[in-house]
């Protein structure tokens, strides 16, 4: 195997490896454990991220027909009352629903089981936060997911060509701002419009931290491609923004994204 295929698959083994952090720590993987009800393990798992065009509906598999559940919701941020959704036991499989919320609304909510007169609430730390999203049509998701992963993958691929020993930066950083562009700053922002109805939430209009992050990466590599065009000694340029890609690439997607304020529906 030569260098440059070695290179190749770091790369890939990098790109993979921080998409799947990213998902795993992000702040809409569901919420999952287990709890011992009646000397029996109980699995649950709860949504973070939902859509706004149907209720949400919360099934959990006790095996037990005679234990019995209830869903508290309330809208996050809100000094609401908690909502009470009485869950039905349909042969061992405890089922409930919440009504959906409009685009970026977000709930909090949790489940109490009972059982011979005890209680255990899931989860027992604190309450899920869920937040709603219009739907989002996969002629714009696809194409936004498969160029950021080929930028990160360029990206990669462009800061290891450092350790080649014949390098050749040019078509992989111009590979790299061109998937960038079009996944971050053309999918992007198509697919944050049908899923909240807003094009852009980071600098300067707002704090989310997933375009903030790529607007930053977009920002690295723009300097390195400047370097590479007037400067003879660009190298660590290239291996800067690559690393700088990676770093706000493993930043949890949606953190700090898109949420409906409450307060401004009120009359």
């Amino acid at each position: 195997m030569n260098r440059t295929t070695l290179l190749w698959i770091i790369a890939f083994l990098v790109t993979i490896a921080s998409a799947v952090f990213q998902r795993l720590t992000g702040p809409t993987y569901p919420v999952g454990g287990i709890v011992t009800i009646d000397k029996k393990q109980v699995k649950y798992k709860f949504e973070r991220s939902h859509s706004s065009n149907q209720n949400y509906k919360l099934e959990i598999n006790v095996e037990n027909p005679d234990v019995m559940g209830n869903i508290y919701w309330k809208r996050h941020k809100t000094n609401d009352d908690w909502q009470v959704v009485i869950m039905t036991n349909e042969n061992g499989r405890l089922i409930g629903e919440i009504p959906p919320q409009p685009p970026a609304g977000k709930i909090e909510y949790r489940v109490e089981l009972f059982f011979n007169g005890k209680s255990v609430l899931l989860p027992q730390d604190k309450p899920v936060i869920l937040r709603f999203k219009d739907d989002v049509p996969l002629y714009a998701l696809i194409p936004h997911i498969l160029f950021i992963f080929l930028a990160m993958l360029f990206s990669s691929r462009a800061g290891l060509e450092y350790f080649n020993k014949e390098k050749n930066y040019k078509n992989l950083v111009n590979l790299t701002l061109l998937f960038l562009i079009l996944g971050g700053f053309v999918f992007g922002p198509i697919v944050q419009h049908f899923a909240f109805g807003q094009w852009w939430t980071g600098f300067p209009f707002g704090y989310d931290l997933t375009d903030n992050k790529t607007l930053i990466a977009l920002i690295g590599w723009l300097i390195a491609f400047y370097k590479m065009k007037k400067s003879t000694n660009y190298d660590k340029w290239i291996l800067g923004a690559a690393i700088l890609m990676l770093i706000v690439f493993l930043i949890p997607h949606s953190l700090l994204g898109s949420e409906l304020d409450y307060s401004k529906m009120q009359k």
